[in-house]
């Protein structure tokens, strides 16, 4: 089943575990990771340009990296198979790194408009409440405490990119006892993050990073939509199909191509003939061109819009290996 994981999502899956698991031995050892790689607070004198990219692979706990891998696997998948790898990561980091940006931005908000902060120097003290009690903080300490972690800003960015691909495909919302079209899931869950920026304040979730990624991943979209001639429109995303492309030829490490391959009398030998080159890539362009013109119709009306027969040769392209 692993192996079947497209190689861009199964490689985040691994360093997110695997960072997971250094922070946790590290933190045994008094070696904060989340405080080198988390994001601060632009202001904060923790605060790095890398940190955009880092705070994507770490999280707070089982948890939070638990239901962000599962909705990077099951949504993930299906959109780099139908993007190829290239464009996949390349949303995938844009929009983790504008999640980071909003999240930037909504608390520079907060900073700037809390006139005790802005008339304190970084080494006066402010006293805060927290859940063991009021203490004492320099102004300093107190914002490097602002840290933003987590891979959720780019996963709801999948979760979008996923629904703009398949609006009516149905899926299960827990604990929904009917599937609902994957449009209206998208905006269920924007809604809920909406909802609670707005009435969760405190609530250690950042829900606008969430809502950042959703926005970008939109911005994105819209754009490739309108220039379809860029290299990433999904039209000619073609790295996905040409990984289920015809594999079934024996393998060999004598052969120059290391194939077995059949000519016209019967007879079974090493390395294919120029005939058999062309009828092959011949028929692989007939197979790609039929998927390329599925994949267009379902960018421009959605899965439901598909025939029977278009359906299933989707389903036969994602097969053949």
């Amino acid at each position: 089943m692993f192996s079947n994981i497209p190689t861009v999502t199964k490689n985040l899956l691994i360093i997110n575990v695997l960072t997971f698991i250094a922070a946790w031995i590290l933190g045994g050892m008094g070696i904060s990771l989340e405080k080198l790689g988390g994001l601060h607070f632009f202001m904060a004198t923790d605060f790095h340009l890398y940190q955009f990219v880092t705070y994507q692979f770490l999280h707070g706990g089982f948890t939070h990296l638990f239901f962000n891998m599962f909705a990077l696997w099951m949504f993930g998948c299906v959109i780099e198979n139908v993007w190829g790898p290239k464009k996949f990561i390349f949303y995938y980091i844009l929009c983790g790194v504008g999640a980071g940006l909003c999240q930037e931005l909504v608390q520079a908000v907060e900073y700037f408009t809390d006139s005790q902060l802005t008339s304190l120097q970084l080494t006066d003290y402010i006293r805060v409440q927290t859940s063991q009690g009021v203490e004492m903080y320099t102004v300093q300490e107190y914002l490097n405490n602002w840290l933003t972690i987590g891979a959720s800003g780019a996963v709801y960015a999948i979760l979008l990119a996923f629904g703009m691909t398949f609006p009516n495909e149905r899926i299960f919302i827990f604990p929904l006892p009917v599937p609902i079209k994957a449009k209206w899931f998208v905006c269920i869950y924007a809604a809920i993050e909406l909802f609670s920026a707005l009435s969760s304040v405190g609530d250690g979730v950042a829900h606008m990073a969430h809502l950042g990624g959703m926005l970008f991943g939109f911005a994105l979209i819209t754009y490739w939509r309108k220039h379809p001639g860029s290299s990433f429109d999904l039209g000619r995303g073609r790295q996905f199909f040409d990984r289920w492309g015809d594999k079934r030829k024996l393998k060999n490490p004598d052969s120059p191509n290391g194939s077995w391959t059949s000519n016209s009398t019967g007879y079974s030998g090493y390395g294919p003939t120029r005939q058999d080159d062309m009828e092959y890539n011949a028929r692989k362009k007939a197979r790609q061109d039929e998927v390329d013109h599925i994949l267009d119709k379902i960018r421009k009306s959605g899965y439901d819009s598909l025939t029977k027969e278009e359906k299933q040769r989707l389903f036969e392209a994602s097969r053949e290996k």
